[in-house]
């Protein structure tokens, strides 16, 4: 049973590739409201599910020690963004969803407290609503 697990993770990446990865891997830190210092990085987003599941999930490498380091997943469902966009009346550009991802991955290092293993997470309409207001897309 492990190695069919095993096998199956190896191929995982290989059959659902990241886009959106940048060209060039770039640490960026973020001093949280816990005190800690998080560096992380953009891995990239993979499309997920479908119909009322579909939506985005974007990959964050992170460390808080510059040893080990983990992986934050932060999902925007496709649903709740064209809600959100129906509601104002205004398409949210690929840049300014990232944005709102960003804002709730700095969210987590927020409130979290000493944050050392993988994280999933997902968007709500509320969250969007309060980040894009922080971000003055509204």
């Amino acid at each position: 049973m492990k190695a069919w697990l095993n096998k199956v993770l190896e191929k995982q990446p290989a059959q659902f590739p990241l886009k959106g990865k940048p060209p060039v891997r770039r640490e960026k830190a973020y001093s949280a409201d816990t005190g800690y210092v998080y560096q992380y990085f953009y891995e990239g987003y993979r499309e997920t599910g479908a119909g009322d599941d579909a939506g985005n999930m974007y990959v964050f490498t992170v460390n808080s020690d510059r040893v080990s380091s983990f992986t934050v997943k932060l999902s925007l469902n496709q649903r709740t963004m064209e809600t959100w966009q129906k509601n104002h009346e205004r398409e949210l550009n690929p840049t300014e969803q990232y944005a709102l991802v960003k804002m709730a991955l700095f969210r987590i290092f927020d409130e979290r407290a000493n944050l050392s293993g993988p994280t999933e997470a997902a968007l709500t309409y509320d969250d969007m609503e309060e980040h894009a207001i922080t971000l003055d897309f509204l």
